[in-house]
């Protein structure tokens, strides 16, 4: 939504911030959420249905009337089709450059708080879970020997060379989330030693099969760490859809990511919103 506010400031288009100010009960999405509406589009969404469509009608009467702010009250129930049950207040303003500087910094200071992901391999698995996350709260870090794999990640996603991936374990947050899924079972063995070896880690995840989930527990037990086998995750993604291609894998594992992670709701689109 950022994007667009600035798109549209750069373009001259007047446009209209909309927010969830209030949400009580049942509601299709959370206080903070966020879309932008212009005389011709909108992006983003607070929820969908009749509920959206009220507030894209009101920017638009805004826009019309060129009004700065104004204040809808929505019961979710019968008056407009939608049977969530609950109440949204909705907080709408007309996008300024004094606005998109604000929602700017909150932004940058929620993502500071975005749980860490350490995902470790851009191979083809690596770079499908790479865009699974892209679009998350979370801060992905994809770490892999070559160089020209790296290349090829999304924008938004972090990425580092190194030569012993294993070492980068030791300077992650407390928290953070590992997933192993390298070129080479060797290496994978040694990240997740290692990453099993931080008892703050949040979540540990190797790709692999029931040999390989085998081998590497007695891979743990010669090196005298068997007790931490128990805390892996493999296969990563859960068994309940049988599926071997990297999207499919991707998809898994990202909501594995989700649950584990953000298990409290973490929407904060438009943390900065506030009268200009």
């Amino acid at each position: 939504m950022l994007a667009d506010l600035k798109a549209a400031l750069a373009a001259r288009d007047p446009a209209i911030v909309v927010r969830v100010e209030k949400a009580d009960g049942s509601t299709p999405r959370e206080a903070g959420a966020t879309m932008l509406v212009t005389a011709t589009g909108h992006f983003g969404t607070v929820g969908g249905g009749a509920l959206e469509m009220e507030g894209i009608a009101e920017a638009r009467r805004m826009l019309a009337a060129g009004e700065r702010d104004s204040t809808l009250d929505i019961p979710l129930g019968p008056a407009i089709g939608q049977c969530c049950g609950g109440r949204v207040v909705l907080g709408l303003q007309r996008g300024t450059a004094a606005m998109l500087e604000r929602l700017e910094q909150a932004d940058e200071t929620a993502r500071l708080a975005w749980p860490h992901v350490y995902l470790f391999g851009a191979g083809h698995t690596g770079q499908a879970t790479a865009r699974a996350l892209a679009p998350l709260p979370l801060r992905t870090l994809v770490i892999d020997t070559r160089a020209d794999r790296l290349a090829e990640l999304p924008p938004g996603i972090e990425r580092r060379r190194s030569a012993l991936p294993e070492a980068e374990i030791a300077d992650a947050p407390k928290g953070s989330a590992f997933v192993v899924m390298t070129h080479d079972h060797g290496l994978d063995f040694l990240i997740a030693a290692a990453a099993l070896a931080r008892d703050d880690a949040a979540y540990v995840g190797m790709i692999g099969s029931a040999t390989k989930r085998e081998k590497f527990r007695r891979f743990l037990m010669d090196r005298g760490e068997g007790a931490r086998f128990g805390r892996l995750t493999l296969p990563i993604g859960g068994t309940a859809v049988r599926d071997k291609r990297p999207a499919v894998i991707a998809a898994m594992v990202a909501a594995e990511l989700v649950v584990q992670l953000l298990g409290q709701n973490m929407d904060q689109d438009c943390a900065g919103f506030a009268p200009a």
